[in-house]
């Protein structure tokens, strides 16, 4: 086990207990070998005696150690550490964890971290983590070229997620398509979409998602003879009769619902309005919002299958469409 200091993150039973997992996971120690005393442990960590014991009923409980009086304790189960590191925290990415990990036994820990799409911090966690996990799933900082801080990790034990418009032949992936799929989803919505004099993308200055779904979109608009706007000033938008709109930020979808209700328009009825991504609240809001979207439960069955069975996954998802009121 390495280093026998400590930080002030969590509790040095928690610190201790993870120490001793990922050691478990490292095949520091395998299946039936013992682990140093308690009285050694104490010693080494600089911790009480009680410390080292709740730790060891720490990973009792999960399930990865035993005892006996002839032998002390030992390791009964091999861990396996995971890594999942996600861009930003938002409604569907809580799903995708929780289809995930419900399908984990015990003796699977995930740490999930999020890179707020700071490319230093993605370098950093990244760096840091290597060698660490037994198996790593990350959303790589950008849909148009592969990360090279993702070059350290070893290809059979990485997962792609989401973004991945660049060459990722022997790597695992479950990723979103950004462009051709996107094009498809609204095709099959013309019939509604040709209905309103235009068509509004809204797409903030600052939103990180890929580019090029703004081509698809003037392309689909062109095809079917709609006048369409990529709008980057959402803060300032005016919501207008007789268009559609489609809004990628949860806020953004808020903001034009309300902003219609100021100008005496409703949702549905006046104007349109198409969110992507869905989340549960897009059910009720204003009767329903229609949304494009993958199948965010779908991608976390999918990461715990390359989890659970070191099996190669290459897979695009493709964008379905919830149809509801707002369209």
């Amino acid at each position: 086990m390495e280093s026998n200091t400590f930080g002030q993150q969590s509790s040095k039973v928690t610190q201790l207990a993870d120490r001793i997992s990922q050691a478990i996971s490292m095949r520091e120690f395998l299946e039936g070998d013992s682990l140093p005393s308690i009285n050694e442990l104490s010693r080494r960590y600089g911790v009480s005696r009680d410390t080292v014991f709740k730790a060891f009923q720490d990973l009792r409980e999960r399930g990865l150690i035993d005892s006996t009086p002839r032998k002390g304790y030992f390791v009964t189960s091999q861990v396996t550490n995971v890594l999942l590191l996600l861009d930003q925290y938002t409604p569907f990415k809580e799903t995708l964890y929780n289809s995930f990990v419900s399908h984990l036994p015990l003796n699977y820990k995930v740490d999930l971290l999020f890179h707020q799409y700071n490319e230093h911090l993605f370098n950093t966690i990244v760096r840091e983590s290597v060698g660490k996990y037994n198996k790593y799933v990350v959303m790589n900082f950008d849909n148009e070229k592969f990360s090279k801080a993702l070059h350290k990790i070893n290809p059979a034990r990485l997962l792609l997620l989401d973004f991945g418009k660049f060459d990722k032949e022997k790597y695992s992936y479950v990723c979103q398509d950004f462009d051709e799929s996107f094009y498809r989803a609204l095709e099959s919505l013309k019939d509604r979409l040709t209905r309103y004099r235009k068509f509004v993308f809204l797409f903030p200055r600052t939103l990180k998602h890929p580019q090029s779904s703004k081509d698809y979109f003037v392309r689909f608009c062109q095809a079917n003879r709609l006048e369409c706007t990529i709008e980057d000033d959402v803060d300032n938008l005016q919501v207008e009769a007789q268009t559609a709109y489609l809004a990628i930020k949860q806020q953004d979808v808020v903001k034009v619902v309300k902003q219609g209700r100021l100008e005496g328009l409703k949702c549905g009825k006046d104007f349109g309005l198409l969110a992507y991504n869905d989340i549960p609240s897009y059910e009720v809001i204003d009767e329903g919002i229609t949304a494009l979207t993958i199948d965010w439960h779908k991608m976390g069955d999918e990461v715990a299958h390359f989890v659970l069975n070191n099996t190669t996954v290459q897979e695009y998802l493709p964008t379905e469409v919830r149809l509801r009121c707002s369209l």
